[in-house]
């Protein structure tokens, strides 16, 4: 194999993060059409959205198994047929299919989560915060096609074909992915004789503020990408056409700030200033909403730049804080498991004190505070205090960049 062809199989890994968010953010735009349709009041709206990251939570632990089993590139492979599957079959199949297929997407896109950080960590091990800035580049520019997307093809169609649409997508990705699975799958670097054998992730504070960091980073992100349409038409009277078109400046803003925040994660054990430079802008944002709704497309840009930074500063700090292949991967899915599953509370809670309260301000005031709490652990993990000699000695600088 030459050297230009493998460097481009390795690169897929870029490829397959296209397909691990439209399925969930075509849903937020035509959200209000779901719930229309199916006669869905506001919390089973906000459980519709939450359902992807309560399966994210239950799948995540479990991850780590499959890829001991068949191998990272084979698991993320059949994740990916599945992923096409139930996207395409989800809004064809009743009320009970949205559900269950909503459920096995979630499942499905949790495999990518957890696997693909973790392969990127072992191909681009010099290099992982800017390698991770670029992967959750892809992330959000997926994300934000769907989510321009979705109002218009539902418009010409309807909202069930701007779910299905993205199935094909994921069909697309696993075809690029397949020559991964052909491959003998590369080994992790053997362990140095000096390193420390890992303690149980679950046991380690460091991992806890690792999972508390990704956790409401992704609260504040599900948050906005299911309610945001919503809550502008609410509070600020804005056209539906146009939030999609704000929830697409808010995914491109965060593409510019997930590649601008990983030169503030160099730092071998203080990332610090990167971790609060991401969490900021998003309670910014969400003050904004509260106290200024009618300038609604400054605070998607502001928040935008926050959740970008604050997924490349927690994705990234998996990777930094894991020592070794199998630790990095239970990290992985314990800060995604148990992250996603304080996460899967943001929709449902907006939506059931939305509809208690009869508005936006306690919701909004509500997670404002998840955010400043998000700056606070920022500060608080974001220097690693544990003796040098539990850390894995650096990368080589001729690790592939």
């Amino acid at each position: 194999m030459t050297r230009e062809r493998s460097a481009l199989i390795t690169a897929t890994a870029f490829v397959v993060a296209l397909s691990l968010r439209p399925a969930l953010t075509a849903v937020g735009p035509v959200l209000p059409r779901i719930g229309q349709d199916l006669q869905l009041g506001e919390a089973a709206q906000g459980l519709l959205g939450t359902l992807p990251l309560l399966a994210f939570a239950v799948a995540s632990p479990l991850v780590h198994l499959a890829s001991r089993r068949f191998g990272m590139e084979r698991a993320v492979f059949v994740s990916l047929l599945v992923l096409a599957a139930s996207s395409a079959l989800r809004p064809y199949t009743g009320q009970a299919g949205l559900w269950i297929g909503t459920a096995v997407v979630g499942a499905a896109i949790a495999v990518g989560n957890v696997l693909v950080p973790v392969i990127i960590k072992r191909d681009y091990s010099a290099h992982v915060s800017r390698a991770t800035g670029v992967y959750t580049a892809f992330i959000t520019g997926g994300a934000a096609v769907a989510s321009i997307l979705a109002v218009p093809i539902a418009d010409a169609v309807d909202w069930r074909l701007s779910l299905a649409v993205w199935g094909g997508l994921a069909v697309l990705v696993a075809i690029v992915w397949l020559p991964r699975t052909l491959a003998p799958e590369p080994m992790p670097a053997p362990r140095t004789e000096d390193e420390t054998p890992p303690v149980s992730v679950w046991r380690q504070p460091m991992a806890w503020l690792v999972t508390g960091f990704m956790g409401l980073q992704s609260t504040s992100f599900y948050l906005v990408v299911n309610w945001l349409p919503t809550i502008e038409i609410t509070t600020g009277g804005v056209s539906e056409r146009s939030t999609g078109v704000h929830l697409f400046v808010f995914q491109v803003f965060g593409l510019i700030g997930g590649l601008s925040i990983p030169f503030l994660l160099k730092h071998p054990t203080n990332q610090r200033a990167g971790l609060m430079t991401a969490s900021t802008p998003i309670l910014i944002a969400l003050l904004g909403l509260l106290l200024a709704p009618h300038l609604a497309i400054v605070w998607a840009v502001i928040g935008g730049l926050g959740q970008g930074a604050g997924l490349v500063a927690a994705l990234s700090l998996i990777s930094i804080r894991g020592r070794g292949h199998h630790e990095t991967t239970q990290l992985s899915g314990m800060a995604q498991a148990v992250g996603y599953a304080l996460a899967a509370s943001g929709p449902v809670l907006a939506g059931y004190l939305t509809q208690a309260t009869g508005g936006w301000t306690v919701t909004l005031i509500v997670f404002a505070t998840l955010a400043a709490l998000q700056v606070t652990v920022g500060f608080v993990g974001g220097v690693d205090r544990r003796t040098p000699s539990t850390h894995q000695k650096p990368a080589p600088s001729g690790a592939a960049a």
